[in-house]
């Protein structure tokens, strides 16, 4: 091989394919290995290396050193061209494969190529990717030349080609957006904590400040809501409550489940749950449309969140001791610290690690079976039981709209019947008398 070549093709595949030299002269010299075994035999040990700087090449075989001209000839010109090609591809698949591995996360913009029902293909400028339909956002739409702004999700290599799947439903998203819309964010003065979204309907942003005369909130919202408004235009309209951060789970709570209002929040550790206590006319809001409002403040909080008024609480106090006093082998006085730490359904008891009820009621280990096997049963019958009523229930809803549908039907009937009873019949053709008919025969 021309070594003057070889310096021109390994800079040439660098400036073109961005791939490092050296894995260009790493790929060339295995390409060359593997040529040159077809003809020395596969077992020989062959070892081929171009030197950085000029390009020359030097080869042994079997410890042995060979001239690289017999070597080259050997190999012959086309095979070892096909098999550096081959090599080459494979270091350029290897380089993109890096170069988008490290991207996992972060956002790209794209350029739409094409859209069909089941993805849409975006070029990225160097390749191009793909945008599945699971990971667009619900009810939104793009078409071709259209500028698009993704979080790679997944990159993984098939056969000789990279694979780079784009996602515009993930959290990554909507941080992304915040740290390039908010300068305090990629300034490091505001710090996003947490994220929890439902994509195309709602996300809530828990952020702090570091800088006490930094208002986090009114940062990210901006003058006139200008700030938050561009994020909300690229998300398809997906609204976005920020959360004012805070690591006690009594402030963190009633900040995420605003706009509603909390009375107070009763921490059940052992549960990892928290019961919210709010007042009647709070309930739906604080619960959110099909429970969107409850279900985004705990993923974001980390916490199960039951929402519920004061007096919905006390009546479940009631029937949880109640219950607990009816299994065998549970005191009164075990049954309500059971409750105070918010076991308040056979489920929860069912659940409970058995070092803590042994703890809690100074139990011993076969008491602790004997009283969860109960709840596990009575939690069973209690599932079965409202199995039954939505089974009846579903029932009666069938038989009222059967009834209905009966009734309509007969009324609509009995309107038809006393429309035809009191419409008046249609009058008969009169009838010509023959000494008056217009057309009688003339007489003789």
């Amino acid at each position: 091989m021309n070594p003057s070549e070889v310096l021109r093709i390994v800079d040439a595949i660098h400036r073109d394919k961005n791939i490092d030299p050296e894995v260009v002269f790493q790929a060339i010299e295995a390409a060359l290995v593997s040529a040159a075994k077809k003809n020395y035999g596969e077992e020989a040990n062959i070892q081929i290396v171009l030197d950085r700087k000029n390009g020359r090449m030097q080869a042994t075989v079997d410890d042995a050193p060979v001239d690289p001209e017999e070597v080259a000839g050997r190999i012959g010109a086309q095979t070892a061209k096909q098999v550096i090609i081959q090599k080459i591809r494979e270091a350029e698949r290897d380089a993109l494969f890096d170069e988008y591995e490290e991207l996992i996360g972060q956002m790209v913009t794209g350029v739409i190529q094409r859209t069909d029902p089941n993805k849409t293909t975006v070029s990225l400028g160097n390749m191009e990717a793909i945008l599945p339909r699971s990971e667009q956002i619900p009810g939104e739409s793009h078409h071709v030349s259209e500028r698009v702004r993704t979080t790679v999700f997944d990159v993984r290599k098939e056969h000789s080609r990279v694979k780079v799947v784009l996602s515009r439903i993930r959290p990554q998203l909507v941080q992304r957006l915040f740290e390039q819309e908010i300068p305090e964010i990629a300034e490091g003065i505001i710090a996003i904590e947490e994220i929890s979204r439902e994509p195309g309907y709602r996300s809530k942003v828990a952020v702090s400040s570091s800088d006490q005369r930094v208002d986090c909130v009114g940062a990210c919202v901006g003058v006139r809501g200008n700030r938050i408004k561009n994020i909300v235009d690229e998300l398809a309209g997906e609204r976005i409550d920020i959360v004012r951060w805070n690591d006690d789970m009594q402030v963190l709570i009633p900040n995420a489940l605003q706009p509603a209002e909390v009375d107070e929040v009763i921490l059940c550790k052992m549960l990892g749950r928290a019961i919210v206590l709010v007042r009647e006319d709070q309930l739906s809001l604080a619960i959110g449309r099909r429970g969107q409002n409850v279900r985004l403040a705990s993923k974001l909080c980390g916490w199960d969140i039951e929402i519920m008024t004061r007096d919905e609480l006390e009546q479940q106090i009631d029937r949880a001791v109640t219950g607990y006093s009816e299994l065998e082998g549970v005191e009164s006085d075990l049954a309500e610290a059971l409750v105070g730490e918010g076991f308040l359904s056979y489920d929860d008891l069912s659940i409970i690690e058995p070092d803590q009820l042994m703890a809690m009621g100074n139990l011993s280990a076969e008491q602790v079976d004997h009283i969860v096997s109960q709840a596990e049963q009575k939690a069973e019958q209690a599932e079965q039981a409202a199995a039954a009523e939505r089974r009846r229930q579903k029932e009666m809803e069938r038989i009222e709209r059967a009834t209905a549908d009966a009734d309509r039907l007969q009324a609509a009937e009995s309107a038809a019947a006393a429309g035809t009873a009191t419409a008046e019949p249609p009058a008969e053709p009169a009838v010509q008398s023959p000494d008056v008919a217009g057309d009688a025969s003339p007489t003789d």
